[in-house]
């Protein structure tokens, strides 16, 4: 079967009379060739299907223009608003993003850090996945002095640069919010505490426990992985309690929706019986019956932050600079769930 002929420079250079080395210059937009030249060399080149050889341009800049970016799942709305903030930034400075997942598995994160180091990526973006305890596979990004930033989900390293919303904080002000309405007896349904995440929020969790004088009952704390079963499950051991808790403070929104549909299945009244708080305001809080109380995540804007932070890095060529932790603020919505009329709401 024959196949199209494979255009080269040297079939421009024919075309319009040029040599090659002024073609090859002008597709490399080399200021040496005027405007006017340029253009008719572009417009020949796609005019004719000439395919742009990317890979040898990076072999000879030593660049890739390409961000490595890993994540724990894909299918989450928080993690979508982070890499498209992340795009936007990055598409603006010229560079192409190339994600992998690790399905909250240390063992595919350490596999996708090297691959992403075989491809060259000129920086890496990540948040960590849940099980991970050693931290090894990132010393080569180290080593060649490729920027290694974090969002979320991060290294307890003051050497790396970082991008956080202050979880301590926000799990202190949902968990104050459903004692202000009532609550006394407040169930926590958290995620794998060896990430600064949930760690922080049950921290904060405590904090405002013991501030308000409500004795911490380990009882109440239930660490899960968030997941449609664990939630299930966490409903069964709720309904079991007696006395049953007036209050659940949840660390993502998924998993509280199904906690409030489980429980109002079962005959609980929300949030009269018990008031739910969720965490990231996801598109599933607001369609909820009633529409569940949260925290605001400003993902988008925590993607921005991050690629900004590294495209300076690459743009100044300075990633020996001390390392940066931006917090990103973070708020409380104050949705039905949790809002009983008798109390005055913080925010609605």
């Amino acid at each position: 079967m024959s196949q199209d002929k494979i255009i080269t420079i040297y079939d421009i250079a024919e075309k319009l009379k040029l040599s090659p080395s002024t073609i090859s210059r002008g597709l490399q937009n080399n200021t040496a060739v005027n405007a006017k030249t340029k253009k008719k060399i572009f417009d020949t080149a796609n005019e004719m299907g000439y395919r742009f050889n990317t890979f040898a341009r990076n072999l000879r800049t030593q660049n890739t223009n390409t961000i490595g970016v890993i994540v724990p799942r894909l299918n989450s709305y928080f993690i979508s608003a982070v890499l498209a903030g992340i795009e936007k930034v990055i598409n603006g400075a010229g560079y192409n993003m190339l994600i992998s997942q690790s399905l909250e598995s240390s063992e595919k994160e350490v596999e996708y850090t090297k691959t992403m180091m075989h491809n060259r990526v000129d920086g890496l973006i990540v948040t960590l996945a849940a099980d991970t305890t050693n931290f090894d596979h990132f010393l080569p990004f180290v080593k060649h002095h490729i920027p290694l930033l974090f969002v979320d989900r991060v290294i307890d390293d003051e050497n790396y640069s970082k991008v956080v919303i202050d979880n301590s904080k926000s799990g202190y002000d949902a968990t104050t919010h459903l004692i202000d309405q009532g609550c006394k007896r407040i169930v926590h349904i958290t995620g794998n505490t060896l990430r600064n995440v949930y760690r922080d929020r049950k921290l904060g969790y405590e904090k405002a426990l013991i501030d308000h004088g409500i004795p911490v009952d380990h009882e109440l704390l239930f660490e899960t992985d968030l997941t449609e079963v664990s939630a299930l499950k966490s409903v069964v051991k709720i309904l079991k309690m007696n006395p049953l808790p007036d209050g659940l403070f949840v660390s993502n929104d998924f998993c509280a929706a199904i906690c409030l549909k489980k429980l109002k299945q079962a005959g609980i009244k929300i949030p009269e019986d018990m008031a739910i708080v969720g965490f990231n305001n996801d598109t599933t809080s607001r369609i909820t019956d009633p529409a569940l109380s949260t925290i605001n995540y400003p993902g988008q804007e925590m993607g921005e932050a991050v690629a900004t932070n590294l495209i300076n890095c690459l743009s100044n060529k300075d990633i020996s600079a001390k390392a940066q932790t931006i917090v990103l603020k973070s708020e409380l919505i104050v949705r039905e769930s949790s809002f009983r009329r008798e109390h005055k709401p913080i925010k609605l």
